[in-house]
């Protein structure tokens, strides 16, 4: 059986918000809200395979301390330009 959409959000949401860091969750959160609902299904594809990704790697990649994987570029600079920047 497939998830709906709204089912979905709302999972990649908890996941979001229950990383295990307090900054993955403050990051995470603030990109969630502004951007989750407007992801296309490949874009969402994209996000949740990054949240399969230990914390401590995400944020070295979304703080810039090291270049993310290829495959995750794109959803680490527009969570960097959506959340990282204040």
């Amino acid at each position: 059986m497939s998830e709906t959409r709204d089912t979905r959000l709302r999972r990649l949401n908890m996941r979001s918000m229950r990383r295990g860091t307090k900054e993955m969750d403050i990051l995470l959160m603030r990109y969630t809200a502004e951007r989750l609902a407007d992801l296309s299904d490949a874009e969402l594809d994209a996000y949740e395979a990054l949240l399969d990704e230990n914390d401590q790697d995400i944020y070295q990649w979304i703080s810039q301390q090291k270049q993310s994987p290829t495959e995750h570029e794109p959803t680490v600079a527009d969570i960097i330009r959506v959340a990282a920047n204040g």
